[in-house]
């Protein structure tokens, strides 16, 4: 981590790179509740796309030389081959094995930041993100026990997951910190423009929306999509890959309560037990927490200490 991303990603940083996830986590529950049923790829390119194009009007810019190309790479592979992918697999396995798949992201995104970036983990980050692959586990099986193992589902997800994570680690490698906004409203209209035939060619022509959900899509599409990806990008300039990745095992917390709250899903003490896990791993592997923990043990870890405890005795 360099000087300037040291100096900037301090405690407010991690929370506003925390709230894609929490909004990222209501998707679940508002797909099921108010969107069209079996119109996956149609919800993506509905929510991708608009969100682009407000924010690439708000910026008034389009790329110059080497963006051009950027913009589709990392269009394609944080938007329209993940949520293609992702899709995908929704509709082919059980939800609880669909959220327990993508809850590796966070060691994915470690290797892929290695490779590309040089990036090493903390040990603590890595161990962080272990319980919470094991939190998000014993989340997932209480709400979904059952359902075959499709083999192509489980693909599906596996690639999602790979393609964001390739995705962040370049918008990490690529984007200003000073000029994330703009970045994002390129990738966002590239993956959009990626999203749109493939809905159409699978789909055919887009469905006829009531008012919940065209309200749906605009609270998708604004603040899961257009100041979602601004402020999840704004965290991959400012702070380590694995830090990143590892705020985003807040989605199924939040997606899970969403399910208790909104779709009468069960709840029960391992819930509760797992959520903490899964919620204490995440800050354990945020840099400021860990210096707070760091100055509160050393005190009682030092020679001095001991010496003295010794001396006394």
């Amino acid at each position: 981590m360099s000087s300037v991303e040291e100096k900037t990603a301090g405690p407010w940083t991690v929370v506003l790179t925390a709230v894609p996830p929490v909004v990222w986590g209501s998707t679940y529950a508002v797909t099921q509740l108010w969107l069209p049923a079996d119109r996956p790829f149609f919800a993506a390119a509905a929510r991708v796309l608009p969100a682009g194009l407000l924010l690439l009007l708000w910026v008034r810019r389009l790329p110059t030389g080497a963006w051009w190309g950027r913009s589709l790479v990392l269009g394609a592979l944080n938007h329209a081959v993940f949520f293609a992918l992702l899709y995908v697999g929704a509709y082919r396995l059980p939800s609880g094995l669909g959220s327990t798949l993508t809850a590796v992201a966070p060691l994915v995104m470690m290797a892929v930041a290695f490779l590309v970036l040089g990036e090493r983990q903390a040990r603590v980050t890595v161990v962080a993100a272990l319980a919470g692959v094991g939190g998000v586990l014993a989340l997932v099986q209480q709400v979904d026990r059952s359902g075959p193992v499709d083999p192509v589902g489980v693909a599906a997800v596996l690639g999602a997951v790979v393609s964001s994570s390739v995705g962040f680690v370049l918008v990490k490698r690529w984007a200003p910190p000073s000029d994330v906004l703009t970045t994002t409203s390129w990738q966002l209209v590239a993956g959009g423009l990626l999203l749109v035939p493939l809905a159409w060619g699978v789909e055919g022509p887009p469905p006829a929306l009531d008012l919940a959900a065209v309200a749906a899509l605009a609270y998708l599409g604004l603040a899961g999509t257009a100041l979602g990806y601004v402020l999840w990008f704004r965290g991959l300039t400012r702070m380590e890959a694995g830090a990143v990745a590892m705020v985003g095992l807040v989605n199924p917390v939040v997606g899970t309560t969403l399910g208790v709250a909104l779709l009468g899903e069960p709840f029960g003490p391992v819930h509760l037990v797992a959520m903490a896990v899964t919620l204490g791993s995440v800050l354990v592997a945020q840099a400021p927490v860990r210096r707070v923990l760091a100055r509160r043990v050393e005190p009682l870890t030092s020679p001095r200490l001991w010496r003295t405890r010794h001396a006394a005795e």
